[in-house]
Parts: structure tokens; sequence; C-alpha cells
């Protein structure tokens, strides 16, 4: 289970602290997704990044299966970051030297167990209808393909989470349906945990959760979900 309880941020500024977020809590079981939603400004990346642990917290924790992961040395840090978390950036963030295959399996050289990560890339590889490009450089793909490559990558050492940050900003309706698609077979065949960033009304749509971030005012209005909540940050 991840949980967040009273997370808050504050940037040093030469005027003094500037507050990002402020007391916001947050809990996904396995297998279950947030989408966080909110104008450019209200603290959606810093909270995905501080769920993500590539930020740590001014104040409040993070917790997965209970073990409070921001208090983990640098070094330990680090090494769970690789072995829970997977990322899906906008801009992809593929090694243009590599080929799709290598790309992938990226994340797990620096694993310390033994698994047979080569064919598990291939499958994800398969899954999302790229398995004829393998030996294809990021450049020799499209955008889609390329964005198609960044979720296998992230799913390739099976994390418990899975954080995207705008992973549909940069596709086409087809090719952002397609990506949704993947990424909600991941939670449903594999119990991963998803949080997206997004401004995408189809990725609310197929979320189980949605959370709207506000920055210092009213929260807005957003089509009905199940469970959404609103948070003035």
């Amino acid at each position: 289970m991840l949980k967040a309880t009273g997370v808050s941020k504050a940037y040093d500024t030469p005027r003094g602290p500037l507050p990002v977020l402020d007391e916001v809590d947050v809990a996904l079981a396995a297998g279950e997704s947030l989408c966080v939603i909110g104008p450019s400004g209200s603290g959606k990346s810093t909270l995905l990044y501080i769920l993500g642990t590539l930020e740590r917290p001014t104040r409040g924790e993070v917790r997965l299966d209970g073990k409070d992961v921001h208090a983990l040395p640098e070094a330990e840090l680090a090494a769970f970051r690789n072995r829970e978390v997977g990322f899906v950036f906008q801009d992809h963030f593929l090694l243009p030297q590599l080929s799709v295959l290598e790309n992938v399996l990226a994340p797990t050289l620096v694993a310390a167990a033994k698994d047979d990560y080569a064919g598990r890339a291939r499958t994800l590889l398969e899954r999302v209808g790229l398995g004829d490009r393998l030996a294809h450089r990021p450049a020799e793909l499209s955008g889609g393909q390329q964005q198609r490559v960044a979720v296998a990558r992230a799913l390739a050492s099976q994390p418990e989470i899975i954080v995207a940050d705008e992973p549909t900003g940069n596709l086409d309706s087809r090719s952002s349906a397609q990506l949704l698609g993947y990424l909600a077979t991941a939670v449903r065949e594999l119990g991963q945990t998803i949080v997206m960033v997004t401004h995408d009304p189809g990725a609310a749509a197929v979320s189980d959760e949605v959370l709207f971030l506000a920055d210092g005012g009213s929260p807005g209005s957003w089509p009905a979900q199940p469970r959404t909540r609103s948070w003035t940050s």
C-alpha cells in the first residue's frame, strides 16, 4: 500500500520559503490508480516526485507497505527507487545510442537479483506492439512508439509503483488511448499502483481516484469520479 500523510513542500528562495504543497494525504492499495489534475503551478509534479522518491518532503511522510521511504539514507533510497518505482515522463528520456530493447533493460542493470529481464523486456515490448522494433534506435520511432518503450521500461523490473508525469502530453488521441490502455493493463494484471499527473480527461476517466490540486483558491470542477477529492495548496 502507498500512503502519504501530511505531505508538505516548500522551496527556499531569497525572499523566504515558497510553499508548494500543504498537508496532502494519499492512500492507494496495490492495483489502484490515482490521477492528479489541476492548474499549472498547483504542485502536481512536486507531489508526483515526492511519491516517487525523487524529492523529499519538507514535512510529512510517504510509506510503502509500512516503510517510511524518505527516512532511508540516500544510498538505500536510490536502491529502493530503482527496485520499487517505475517512471514514465512526457519526454521519454530514452538513451539515443541504445536500441529499444537495451533502453527497456537499462533500469535492470544494477539489480542485485538474477532474473530473466531480457525475456520480460521482449514480452513487454511485444505487448505494447513493438516486438518487431527491438533493434531500432529511438530516432527511428514515432513519438507514440517512443512513449510505449518508456512504459515498457517502467514495467521491466516489476516495481510496486508506476509514476507518470504527463505521459500522453505529446501524443495524439489514438496514441494516448493506447498508452492509457497499457497502463490500465499493468494495474489490472500485475497489481501495480499507478500515480499519474495529466491534463488528459481520458486518464482521469480510467483512474480509480482523481485528486484535484488547486493553487490557493477554488478547486474548480471536474467530471465526477467515484472517489474524486479536491485539495487546495
